[in-house]
C-alpha cells in the first residue's frame, strides 16, 4: 500500500466517514496567502519541478540547511536538478517533520507519484514530474481549477497598483483573486530612511505630497477604499505584538513631522504612531465590513550574516516570546468603545499563548455576528499536526469551534493546496476520536455538517465571498 493512501491520518471508522462524506470534496477558500498575483494573471507555467516545488520555499530551505546542505543548493546558483537532488537527499531525514507528509502529498496530488522521496528515486521523480508539468492542468489556472479553489486572498502593499488583480477577472477563471491590505511598512517610524521611501511611494499612487499626518491618513484611506473596490475583504498585519499607547492626534502629528524630516522615532513614539494608524485602519475595516488579521509572535531575520547574504523570508525566522495579552486587549477595546471593532482573526505563533489568545475572543463578541473574533488556524511553525490540534483544542475549550473559519495556506507556492487536505484529515480524525470514545455523540448528522462548514462554508460566509 502506498504511503499516501485513502486512510492517511484517519485512524478510525468515524474519522474516515467524516472525511469522505463531509470534508473531502469541499471547495477551498484560501483567504490568506502570498501567491504572486502576477503568476495568476500570466497563467504561469513551470518549466521544471524545482520551480514549482523548491523555488521560494523557505520551509524546505530551512530543513536542507539543517541537513548540512550549503546555501548554493538552497537559495543560490546551483543547477535546478542539483537543488532537487539535494532536497531528495534531505527528505528521508525529515521523518516526523511535517515536510515529510507535505512533500509526499504534493507529489501524489499534483503528479500522481507514489514513490518515497530519496536520492535513489530523485531522477525518476524529476523526469515524471517535468513531463506532467507540460500539461495545462499544472499551469497556475489549471491548479486552481483542479483543487476547486474558489477564492485566493493575496497579500499586498497599499502602494501596489493592483494591476494584476485588475487583469484577472477578464481571464475567465472560476477563482476570485482578491487583494489584502497590508500597511506594515507605514508603521516603522523608527527607520526613517525606509519609512520615508515608502511614504513617497504612497504619495505617488495616492497623489499629493503628504506633508502632514492628515494627508498621510487620507492617502492611506484612499488606498484602503481602492482595495475594497478591487474586491478586498481583509487587512493583514504582521507584528511581534499588537500596539497600544495613550496618545493624542497632536502627539502623533509631531512624530509624523519629525520622521518625515528624517529623524528616527523612539520606541515609545513608534508605539504611539503605530497604534494610532492601526486604530484608524481598524475603523475603516469596521466601516467596510473588512476582517482585520493579526499575525503576531514571529521573531524575524535572526541570522544577520545570512540575512545580509540572501535577504528576508528565507528561513531565518522563529517563534518569539513577546507579551501579547495586555496590548491586544487594549487595542481591541479602544475600537470597541466606539462600537468600531471589526471582525478579527488572531494568528498566534507561540503555542504557549494559545489559551491567552483563545480566551481573548469572548471579550469582544457582541452578538452582531457568530464568531466575530477568531483564533486563527495554526500559523507558520504551528501549521503542522501538533500545532493544529493544539489550536483547535484551545478554540474548542474557550470558544465555539463550530464557527471556525478553518485553514489557509499562507504560502507563496501553488503546490501548497494539499495543506487544506492535511488540515481536513486532522480535523476529522480529532472529531472521529471523540465520537469513538463517546465524548461527543456518534451522530454524523450533528457533527458532519459542522465540519463541512469549517472546511469551507464558514469562511465563505464570514468574509462575504458568498
Amino acid at each position: 500500500m502506498s504511503f499516501i493512501n485513502d486512510d492517511f491520518l484517519l485512524q478510525n471508522e468515524s474519522a474516515r466517514t467524516l472525511y469522505n462524506e463531509y470534508a473531502k470534496d469541499e471547495p477551498i477558500c484560501d483567504y490568506h496567502c502570498h501567491l504572486p498575483p502576477e503568476d495568476v494573471a500570466n497563467n504561469r507555467r513551470f518549466s521544471n519541478l524545482f520551480e514549482i516545488w523548491l523555488e521560494g520555499d523557505h520551509y524546505k530551505w530551512r530543513a536542507m540547511r539543517s541537513n548540512g546542505v550549503s546555501e548554493p543548493y538552497c537559495t543560490g546558483e546551483a543547477d535546478p536538478y542539483e537543488k532537487h537532488l539535494a532536497w531528495c537527499r534531505t527528505v528521508p531525514n525529515t521523518l516526523r517533520n511535517p515536510l515529510y507528509h507535505w512533500s509526499h502529498l504534493e507529489l501524489k496530488r499534483y503528479f500522481d507519484i507514489d514513490l518515497l522521496i530519496n536520492e535513489d528515486t530523485a531522477k525518476e521523480i524529476w523526469d515524471e514530474a517535468n513531463a506532467k508539468l507540460k500539461s495545462d492542468e499544472l499551469s497556475a489556472h489549471g491548479i486552481l481549477k483542479n483543487f476547486d479553489v474558489k477564492v485566493v486572498g493575496t497579500t499586498d502593499d497599499p502602494t501596489d497598483s493592483l494591476e494584476h488583480h485588475k487583469a484577472i477577472p477578464g481571464l475567465g477563471i472560476d477563482t476570485s483573486v482578491v487583494p489584502t491590505f497590508r500597511p506594515d511598512k507605514g508603521l516603522n517610524v523608527d527607520d526613517p530612511a525606509n519609512w520615508n521611501t515608502w511614504v513617497d511611494a504612497l504619495a505617488t499612487v495616492a497623489g499629493g505630497s503628504l506633508d502632514s499626518l492628515e494627508d498621510f491618513l487620507a492617502a492611506l484611506k484612499s488606498r484602503h477604499d481602492f482595495f475594497a473596490e478591487m474586491g478586498g475583504r481583509l487587512s493583514d498585519h504582521g507584528l511581534e505584538r499588537c500596539f497600544f499607547a495613550e496618545t493624542t492626534t497632536e502627539e502623533v502629528s509631531g512624530i509624523y513631522t519629525k520622521t518625515r524630516g528624517g529623524n528616527a522615532g523612539t520606541a515609545s513614539e513608534k508605539e504611539a504612531f503605530a497604534f494610532y494608524v492601526m486604530r484608524e485602519v481598524g475603523r475603516w475595516n469596521a466601516e467596510k465590513g473588512f476582517t482585520m488579521q493579526f499575525h503576531v509572535g514571529a521573531m524575524r531575520s535572526n541570522n544577520t550574516r545570512l540575512f545580509n547574504q540572501v535577504g528576508p523570508d528565507t528561513g531565518f525566522d522563529s517563534t518569539g516570546d513577546y507579551s501579547q495579552a495586555t496590548t491586544m486587549s487594549r487595542f481591541l477595546d479602544s475600537l470597541d468603545q466606539t462600537n468600531e471593532c471589526p471582525q478579527t482573526i488572531i494568528y498566534n505563533l507561540n503555542n504557549a499563548d494559545n489559551y491567552v489568545m483563545a480566551s481573548m475572543l469572548g471579550n469582544f463578541m457582541d452578538g452582531s455576528k457568530a464568531g466575530k473574533i477568531q483564533l486563527g488556524s495554526g500559523w507558520w511553525h504551528l501549521d503542522q499536526k501538533e500545532g493544529m490540534i493544539d489550536q483547535m483544542n484551545a478554540l474548542s475549550a474557550m470558544g465555539l469551534i463550530s464557527h471556525f473559519v478553518g485553514m489557509l495556506t499562507d504560502s507563496r507556492s501553488f503546490l501548497s493546496y494539499p495543506r487544506h487536505e492535511y488540515f481536513r484529515r486532522i480535523l476529522c480524525n480529532m472529531f472521529g476520536e471523540d465520537m469513538e470514545s463517546g465524548e461527543i455523540p456518534k451522530d454524523f448528522s450533528l457533527v458532519g455538517p459542522m465540519l463541512r462548514n469549517i472546511c469551507y462554508g464558514n469562511a465563505a460566509r464570514f468574509f462575504g465571498f458568498e
